[in-house]
């Protein structure tokens, strides 16, 4: 859903007022002929003498239409909306996306400027390189999305008019279904990742140090942390290729002769967190030896520290062409803006073995060539944007290059599993939100609990006032104590069967329904809805105070 509705207010002859009130309805312009039908319709109406129960009925609903011109129809609604609204790589191109970034060290400073806003009772944050998202319990639906607009638009300085067309914006139900999607990895670029498992963790890490992180919100971003961690564990929608860096490796592997990387000599150029990913990946696969490049020491060393069970041989990258000379596999993942390795390097080199190579062309040129165990074939896997290796290494019978474009093999390989992994992720995150709404549902009873509770205790205070009235004074400070803890006694005892009948486990989606109905039985029976309606009006009225 894009952006925010129009609507229209409509009235429609034949119908009457009350059954309009509060509705609106999408419309299409009437064509010129079916206006006219229309106007004669109700001209004719006007002229029909409606029978006195109908007129009645409708003297009625227009006294109700008048009166509530005097309540805030916002006060309505008596239960507080999740509101899910921003952007994601899917829709809104980078050079939107990056203005509306926010850093992690300002998540607590958006969620404080959120909660300041008049109808937004709790705030999330979920910034990453693919996605903006806000997250918001509104005491409002309408006003909490134009208050999360304003600020959007304040907070990035684009105009609202230019970022509406990029926005999504999902209400309750979807809006928690869309972040546990997130969460399961079910709505990455790249299917199953795990980084933004850890991302939505993060959110939820940090936002036990905000006070505008309530409880609602907490109990989402928790189920979602749980949904994500099941869907990985119980599908196999993160097995494969689901990242650059795995890509990389299973694409190095593929290509190998043997597909065994203990047949060749493994170099990495860089020490990043794409070299951190390749060495995770790279170890998975077998691999138990690695040459890291590296600007500086430190970097490499700590990398190093990271993977004991892997052996490492760090070199600075003055001996990039040494190392590119002794090794068969070579992946360029370096932060360097520049070509590393040319055609006319890799000239003469010795042939690489019969184990994969990553080099490129010009760096060949005067190298030996590679062993025979890779085919005497030196392989270049170049994941660097821009890319540090020259593709014209192709050109060489000793060496062939792969960069970014050429990963597609392998996720094409992967991607009619990971549908299929999809489709078990869906159920159980279906599964995950029926937990989650059994549970925001249990909430739903406290404020009638609370509210029994209040009407007891004012009936309990009452009668025991008459009752003290009528016995006079001479009764002692210990008499009338006595007699205030037999009301109270009473009291307690006699809502004690509609208390235990409000409360249940919120993971038994059965047991909230039951609970649900008889919390709607003791309103009415208790008469309890001006009571909630009382207290909805004033929450509505504190919240136009805030601000």
């Amino acid at each position: 859903m894009q952006g925010c509705f129009q609507h229209q207010e409509v009235r429609c002859c034949g119908t009457s007022r009350s059954s309009l009130v509060g509705q609106r309805l999408h419309v299409a312009p009437a064509a010129p002929r079916q206006q006219l039908k229309r106007g004669i319709a109700c001209q004719v109406a006007a002229n029909v003498k409606l029978p006195a129960t109908h007129t009645l009925a409708s003297q009625a609903a227009l006294q109700a239409i008048k009166a509530s011109k005097t309540v805030n129809r916002y006060a309505q609604e008596k239960k507080s909306s999740i509101i899910s609204i921003g952007l994601t790589i899917h829709t809104c191109p980078v050079e939107i996306r990056e203005k509306l970034a926010v850093p992690e060290a300002e998540w607590p400073r958006a969620i404080q400027e959120l909660c300041s806003y008049p109808h937004i009772e709790e705030a999330a944050v979920l910034s990453t390189c693919n996605r903006m998202e806000i997250y918001v319990v509104a005491v409002s639906f309408h006003r909490g999305v134009r208050e999360v607009e304003e600020w959007m638009s304040r907070a990035s300085g684009v105009p609202l008019d230019e970022l509406r067309p990029y926005l999504f914006l999902q209400r309750d139900r979807d809006a928690t279904g869309h972040l546990l999607r997130v969460s399961g990895g079910l709505d990455s670029l790249v299917m199953g990742e795990g980084q933004i498992l850890a991302q939505v963790k993060q959110v939820h890490k940090v936002g036990q140090n905000c006070p505008g992180f309530g409880r609602h919100l907490n109990g989402l971003f928790k189920q979602a942390v749980t949904a994500g961690k099941r869907v990985r564990a119980e599908t196999s929608i993160s097995s494969g290729a689901v990242s650059v860096s795995s890509a990389a490796a299973e694409l190095a592997q593929l290509k190998l002769p043997s597909h065994d990387f203990n047949d060749a000599k493994v170099c990495i150029i860089g020490a990043g967190k794409m070299s951190r990913l390749l060495v995770k990946h790279l170890s998975s696969k077998g691999c138990s030896r690695v040459t890291v490049l590296n600007r500086s020491m430190p970097r490499a060393e700590a990398l190093a520290e990271e993977f004991p069970e892997v052996q490492f041989d760090i070199h600075l990258m003055g001996d990039l062409m040494k190392c590119v000379e002794e090794s068969d596999v070579i992946f360029a993942a370096s932060g360097s803006e520049e070509l590393l390795v040319h055609k006319e390097d890799l000239l003469g080199l010795p042939a690489a073995s019969e184990k994969e190579l990553l080099v490129h062309k010009e760096d060949l040129l005067g190298l030996p060539a590679a062993s025979e165990k890779v085919g005497s074939v030196r392989r270049f896997v170049d994941i660097s944007v821009p890319r540090n290796i020259a593709h014209n290494i192709n050109e060489l019978d000793s060496a062939i290059v792969y960069n970014v474009d050429d990963l597609k093999e392998v996720v094409a390989a992967n991607k009619e599993e990971r549908a299929r992994a999809a489709a078990e992720a869906e159920l159980l995150l279906q599964e995950e939100q029926l937990a989650f709404e059994a549970w925001r549902d249990s909430l739903e009873t406290v404020p009638t609990i609370k509210a029994l509770r209040g009407k007891a205790e004012t009936i309990r205070a009452g009668e025991l006032d008459k009752a003290l009235n009528k016995l006079g004074e001479g009764l002692t400070n210990k008499q009338k104590k006595v007699i205030e803890e037999l009301s109270k006694g009473i009291v307690n005892k006699l809502l004690h069967g509609p208390m235990t009948a409000l409360r249940c486990d919120g993971a038994d989606h059965a047991a909230v329904t039951a609970t649900l109905a008889n919390m709607e039985a003791l309103e009415r029976m208790f008469d309890l809805g001006s009571i909630l309606e009382a207290e909805v009006a004033a929450k509505v009225a504190a919240a136009s105070g805030k601000r």
